[in-house]
């Protein structure tokens, strides 16, 4: 009779937490699932029969950054200006990244040899697209911007990412005047270079 598993899923929803805080602490170099293991109060076999290994681990905290990013974006309230109701994603898109830059790069670039996502894994980040292809759609459908939703949205959310890296790196400029211009006016282009 094989035994009752001790696994729960509050275990796992505090394990994957705590891999969070961890990547965010430690950076990629730091992630161990031995050390999510001692922080979240539990074993390396226990984290092994969760996610069966560590890039099992990382593909649940891959999963976590879309939920986050895609609850932060769930925020922004919606105007009478679909426009600026497009731009509006952009800050909360650049604060989560410059919050949380190692999970963004679990997220949009391949840190870790042992977790290279499959399509399957990589529609996760479609919560996030939906999202700015919803307020696009309605920019197009109000004649405001010209194209296919979807084709700007991931225009724009190249450009975003893009900004957040160079921010991060601080390669934007050396004074939080000139790097909000150079946000405000890549956004603001790239939008106009749209227009209907």
């Amino acid at each position: 009779m094989p035994r009752v598993k001790q696994r729960t899923p509050e275990l796992r929803d505090r394990v994957v937490e705590v891999a969070v805080n961890a990547l965010g602490e430690h950076g990629v170099s730091g992630f161990t699932t031995r050390r999510v293991a001692e922080l979240a109060g539990t074993s390396v076999p226990a984290v092994y029969e969760l996610f069966d290994d560590k890039a099992g681990l990382i593909r649940q905290v891959f999963f976590e950054g879309f939920r986050l990013l895609g609850r932060d974006l769930a925020t922004v309230p919606t105007t009478d200006d679909p426009i600026a109701d497009v731009e509006a994603l952009a800050p909360v898109f650049r604060r989560f990244c410059l919050q949380r830059p190692v999970l963004a790069q679990v997220m949009f670039t391949r840190p870790f040899a042992s977790f290279d996502p499959s399509p399957q894994d990589v529609a996760a980040g479609a919560a996030v697209r939906e999202v700015f292809i919803g307020r696009i759609k309605r920019c197009v459908d109000d004649k405001l911007l010209a194209g296919d939703p979807a084709d700007i949205a991931h225009v724009l959310l190249a450009l975003v990412q893009g900004l957040a890296v160079q921010e991060g790196g601080r390669w934007l400029g050396n004074s939080e005047t000139s790097v909000n211009r150079r946000w405000s006016l890549g956004v603001k282009t790239l939008l106009g270079g749209f227009g209907a």
